[in-house]
């Protein structure tokens, strides 16, 4: 499948959808951390490209309930509303498959209610960390490693420089559910299994190859001159 991973600088759920054969690119403002297919810039620049899938994580300072004490100057100099625009634009959108995440925010009285509400210890990781899933075509994420600990490590980390980009990455097992609950192994895939090899598909200077793709011993009616 075609999966755009909007708002993703980490690459690690657009690697993840990679390793199972899907053909996915990251994008957003900041450079990709990590080699790969990635578009620097507006999201919304690629939003009609026929993407079959798309998992967004769009910007949450001014949606979260985090900083809720900081609201009034939000609305007052618009960032907020500027914030809830960017996130409806990309829940309408196009695209067949959608998961937007995002962290408890305003998004659930200002549109609707998430799908679901993850935790990183449902996924291997011994961490406490409310994540929100508002979903378009896809079904919840099943919990694949359910582990003990609950530590608040992204609430209790420290000021630093890279603070805020520590504080949004996606944890690689939630990544990892993603990529194969919503996406599957292409390379194991029945269907891939099925699309036949480049060697197989017709072509003009080889008529009996063409008589083969066809179902029959004889061209038939397909084009036979070299």
């Amino acid at each position: 499948m075609k999966i755009l991973i909007g708002c993703e600088y980490s690459g690690i759920v657009r690697d993840a959808f990679i390793e199972r054969g899907h053909d996915a690119m990251s994008c957003d403002l900041l450079p990709t951390e990590r080699p790969g297919p990635h578009y620097q810039g507006d999201v919304r620049d690629v939003l009609d490209y026929p993407w079959d899938m798309a998992i967004f994580h769009p910007p949450c300072t001014d949606l979260s309930v985090s900083g809720a004490r900081h609201f009034a100057a939000k609305r007052m100099d618009g960032r907020q509303q500027a914030s809830a625009s960017f996130f409806l634009k990309l829940a309408k959108c196009e695209i067949p498959k959608i998961a937007i995440e995002n962290p408890v925010c305003i998004m659930s009285t200002l549109w609707r209610r998430p799908d679901q509400i993850i935790q990183p210890w449902m996924f291997g990781h011994g961490e406490t960390k409310a994540t929100c899933l508002w979903l378009i075509g896809l079904p919840p994420l099943r919990a694949t490693n359910v582990v003990p600990g609950r530590e608040a490590r992204i609430h209790k980390m420290p000021p630093s420089a890279d603070r805020g980009k520590l504080r949004s990455q996606t944890y690689q097992g939630i990544a990892d559910a993603m990529a194969e609950q919503w996406g599957g192994d292409c390379k194991t895939s029945p269907l891939f299994q099925e699309i036949p090899t480049p060697a197989e598909y017709p072509t003009l200077r080889n008529p009996a190859n063409m008589a083969k793709a066809a179902g029959s011993g004889e061209p038939g009616g397909l084009l036979t001159s070299a």
